[in-house]
């Protein structure tokens, strides 16, 4: 299995990690191992999909329009 070295790492953020590490009762290698993996198994954002989702809200607040005039007083209201 390949090795990493992690060089000059602030010693806030180690602390921070060796924190995480015991909360998650992990050894100090396994939380970042497990952060890693977080980090770069992140999901890229399909755009038909987020335009699907983006169709869908719109088409049920549809019914609920409001005039640029009633935004600004309910934006407005309560403020100084």
């Amino acid at each position: 299995m390949p090795t990493l070295t992690v060089k000059n790492i602030p010693e806030d953020l180690y602390e921070l990690l060796k924190q995480h590490a015991q909360y998650n009762h992990r050894s100090l290698n396994r939380e970042i191992i497990a952060c890693i993996e977080q980090a770069v198994a992140s999901h890229r954002l399909d755009p038909e999909t987020l335009l699907a989702t983006a169709r869908q809200l719109r088409e049920k607040t549809s019914k609920y329009g409001i005039s640029d005039e009633e935004f600004d007083q309910m934006k407005n209201t309560g403020r100084p």
